[in-house]
Parts: structure tokens; sequence; C-alpha cells
């Protein structure tokens, strides 16, 4: 093990039958291979994020800092862009071109990716496919065209594990051209989720050399709503609110609510559904948003939830006064709109649907002798999956057990020992059996390409991904072989455990382009492949 990182670990020790398979013993924040600084000294204070209105043409400075944040008790070393976290939210009109002068001023090379939006190929911020890396101290300039409405957002291409969850993210809201094209609102509101590791008071530790945590990814313990643990709005009964919510997480699944209130699932990555639903909440994997629209019919305390099959997490509060509002759109917001224009573009891609998949992949791992003797040690050869409290359970016992979705870290010894140098996780091509970036797929402007995705059960650690794919969208057709019945474009969608899906990408956007799981420590690890489009 070339890079051995030991990170916030104390006299952890798992025996399975009487053998021990893992034995690791720590103090604090230690980490072996040199660790980025987390001193505060003479920092700015973080500040909250806020909008900036851009117009086609406008230029606007944004710059990369280090600050620090007082999160729950502790005040902690952070990252921001133009002193925010998040960062600015940009909001422009659909069809809209602005240049984005970019300074980086933190202790870390990075980039800015504009996720899902559909952009000219040299400003999408992947280093070494794209542009080179932005050095502490150096510049980039970007020109970001909106070609489709909705709500977007930007954040480093380069240690995503360390920069984003630190704090570099930020929205854009794409305003549509169509003033019709939602449903009247009294108010909009945009949302990041996160969580983060706060230990001894301070952020845990992350290595200058490489990522940690790859094999699960590094969950937070702290939950976070637009940069703070204890998020608060205030509304009016009969106030009808729209929420763009962005999953900013590392790693983490949310599942979010708003009990008491009602709510309609109305768009998702890249604008609305063919049609609007009532829903009880959402499942946002890392990357992917939501747009919900809720009535809060009546003056109360509304909570903000994420729920697991074992806990619920309170991640605010809506409080709701008894106070007359100037308009209602309880009347519109009752009505579950049918979207004909989203059907209609959709309809140009229907006789795509059921052709067979023009490419298939398979999501595994890929895990050294040390990793795997972790793992396989006195199990007679299985494959394994580490479950919290020490537990081992067989991959058939996994998905038996009825949850594909990983909601928390299920050992955090072996997670924590985890790095690039120890295991690899791989998409690999099933037809060609290339992985990662020895894939070399080549496409044409124009072409409607049905990828068949498969999240492998028997792999040495089974867990979900979500798959997001750079410079392009696409149409989420099926899961294990259920026809979506209710279509929306999306940049990222979440394969979880033992689950096939199918999705349709419309290649519109030439260039050399990624696709990669969007677990930062996965990404970290491998977990990318790289597409043309001529």
């Amino acid at each position: 093990m070339k890079n051995k990182l030991i990170v916030g670990v104390i006299a952890v020790v798992v025996v399975i039958g009487g053998i021990v398979l893992l034995q690791q013993s720590g103090t604090g924040n230690k980490v072996l291979a040199g660790s980025f600084s987390t001193d505060i000294t003479g920092l700015p204070e973080a500040i909250s994020s806020e909008m900036v209105e851009l117009k086609n043409g406008d230029t606007y400075d944004l710059t990369a800092s280090i600050v620090k944040k007082t999160i729950g008790n502790s005040v902690v070393k952070m990252l921001a862009y133009n002193g925010m976290i998040p960062g600015p939210m940009i909001k422009v009109q659909q069809g809209a071109e602005v240049t984005l002068n970019f300074t980086n001023n933190t202790d870390v090379d990075t980039t800015i990716h504009s996720h899902g939006v559909r952009l000219e190929n040299k400003f999408d911020g992947v280093p070494d496919m794209t542009q080179k890396e932005v050095k502490p101290g150096e510049s980039f300039t970007y020109k970001v065209k909106f070609p489709d409405e909705g709500m977007y957002w930007y954040h480093p291409h380069i240690r995503e594990d360390y920069a984003q969850e630190l704090g570099l993210y930020g929205n854009y809201l794409v305003t549509p051209n169509d003033p019709n094209y939602w449903s009247p609102v009294n108010r909009e509101v945009a949302l990041f989720v996160d969580d983060i590791l706060i230990e001894n008071g301070k952020i845990a530790t992350f290595s200058k050399v490489s990522a940690d945590r790859t094999l699960m990814g590094r969950f937070g313990n702290t939950m976070l709503v637009n940069g703070e643990t204890d998020y608060a709005l205030k509304a009016k009964a009969g106030e009808v609110i729209r929420f763009y919510i962005t999953n900013s997480a590392n790693t983490r699944v949310f599942n979010l609510s708003i009990p008491g209130a009602k709510m309609k699932l109305v768009g998702a990555d890249g604008g609305k559904y063919e049609r609007e639903t009532w829903s009880d909440g959402v499942i946002l994997s890392p990357s992917e948003r939501a747009v919900v629209e809720v009535l809060f019919a009546s003056a109360g305390s509304y909570k903000l939830e994420h729920k697991t099959p074992d806990r619920t997490y309170t991640l605010g509060t809506i409080a709701v006064a008894n106070e007359k509002i100037e308009t209602s759109f309880e009347k519109e917001f009752l009505t579950l709109r049918s979207n004909k224009d989203i059907q209609s573009e959709i309809d140009a891609f229907r006789s795509s649907f059921s052709k067979p998949a023009d490419k298939r992949l398979k999501l595994t791992i890929d895990m050294g002798m040390d990793m795997q003797g972790m793992m396989q040690n006195n199990t007679g050869g299985h494959n394994m999956n580490m479950m919290g409290g020490g537990e081992m359970m067989s991959n058939s016992e996994m998905v038996a057990s009825g949850d594909p979705i990983e909601w928390e870290e299920n050992n955090t010894a072996m997670n924590t020992m985890s790095n690039p140098e120890m295991m690899k996780w791989v998409i690999q091509d099933e037809d060609t059996g290339k992985k990662n970036m020895d894939i070399d797929w080549k496409f044409k402007v124009g072409d409607k390409v049905k990828i068949k995705i498969t999240n492998d059960p028997k792999s040495m650690h089974p867990m979900q991904h979500p798959i997001h794919f750079h410079g392009q969208r696409f149409l989420v057709l099926s899961t294990n072989g259920k026809p979506s019945d209710n279509l929306v474009w999306k940049d990222t969608t979440l394969i979880q455990n033992g689950d096939t899906v199918e999705i349709l990408v419309e290649m519109t956007n030439p260039g050399e382009w990624m696709a990669h799981c969007h677990i930062a420590e996965h990404l970290e690890a491998s977990m990318m492949f790289g597409f043309k489009v001529e």
C-alpha cells in the first residue's frame, strides 16, 4: 500500500469468527501522507449566498478563496466562491452567454465545471481533457452559454472530495424564455443539501496526496442546508413556494420531505417532467436536482426532513405565519399540469426507445490484494460486504435485504483505510472489456445512443452510483425492464445496487467529454471514462 492513510480512527478492531480482520489505532485527525491545513488564523468569515443576475454578454468575476465558517459549535476552515457558501447563485435568461473571469486563491489546483450545462467543450472544466488545471494564484476565463432552462450548478473538477466538500459549489438558475413554462408561485427558493464530517472541532483531515474513504465515500456527521445546520425559512399561510434542490454531498443520498405540507414534483436536472405528480418526497443522489412546488396551506412549523430506514434527520424549519398573502396560487397548484411542450419534444426520440442497446456498461470494483485480504479473510473466498457493527453480509444477502442504497457509512475503519492505491472503482464496457479511461467511444452529432448500465450486485462491494454525462442530456427509459412512465431530461441518474437502467443520450454537443460516478471519492478512484462527439 503506497499511501497508507489513517484518519480519525481510535482503537478500531473488526473480528469475524474469532479472527482479527482489521486492527487499527490512531489519534485525532492524523494523516500519514501529509494533509491540507485546518488553521483558521486570519481567515475572513464566510457569508451567505446572494443572487447575481447576469444578462447576455455580461462579465462576472468569480474568485475561489479560503475562509472560516461557524458550523454548530466549531469554527472551521472552508473554501468559498466570492466569500459565499454556497457560492453566488447566477441567474440568467435561457440562451444567454456570460463570461466568468475565474481566479483561484485556494490551496489546491482547481477548475470550474458547469454541471449539466451544454456549453462549449473547451469551457467544461475537466483537467487534462478540456483545459489545464488552474493553480493557486492563477486565473482562467470561461464563456458559458445556457441553452436549457432549469437549475444547474458549478463546482471544481479536481479533488472534488476536498474542494467541493469544503464549500466550492453554487447554482445557475436559467429562466425559461416561455413565461408560462412553470406554474405561477409566490416565491422561488434554492436549496443545497449537503453533509460534512467534523472531528474534534475541525473538518476531518484531507490528504494532499490523494483522496481517502474511496470505498464508500466520505459520509458527514453534520447535515447542512445552504451551508447551515439550522436552516430556517419564513412563509405565509397559503403560500406556494417552488424549491430548486441540489445535492452537493460527496456520497450521501438524501430522501427529502416536508411532512404536513402538500408537495408536487414538477422538474429535475434539465427542466420539466412530462406530467406534474403529487409526491411525499424526493430521493436525490449527489449532483441530482429536483424541482418541487409546496403549498403551505395553514400556519405552523414545518420540518424539512431527510428520512432513512433507520432514522430521521431534521434539516431545517419553515415557519408559516397566519398572515394574508397578496395573491393566492392555491388553485393553480392543485391542478396537475400535463406538459404538452415536453411531451412533444420527447416525441422525436420515442422511436429509439425500443431499439437494442448501442452500448452496455457494468459498474463494479477492482481491489488490490490488501483490500481483498481484509474483505475475504475467513469467508472461504466468497465476495462479502462489510456492514455496520463489524458484521459481514454476502452480496446475495445484501440484495435480498431490499435496501439497495447505502444511507450511512457502514464500516468506518475499512472505509477510512481505503484509498486509490488499494482499489479502483470501475466502469466497464461489457462488449469490449475496456475499463474506465481505456474506453474509447466515438459518436456523431445527432446520434441517439441507447446505453444499458448494470450495477453489479456480485462485486466485492456493491453500492449505488450516480452516473453523470458531461455536455449532453439523456432520458431514463427503464429500470430493471420497467419503462419509465414520466420522462424528464437528466444529466445524472442514480443506479442503485443490483439495478439495470437504460438511458437514451442525445448527442448534440461536439467535443471530448467525460462520464463518471458523481461520488467524489469514486471519481478520485478512477470511476470515469471519456467519449467523443464529432
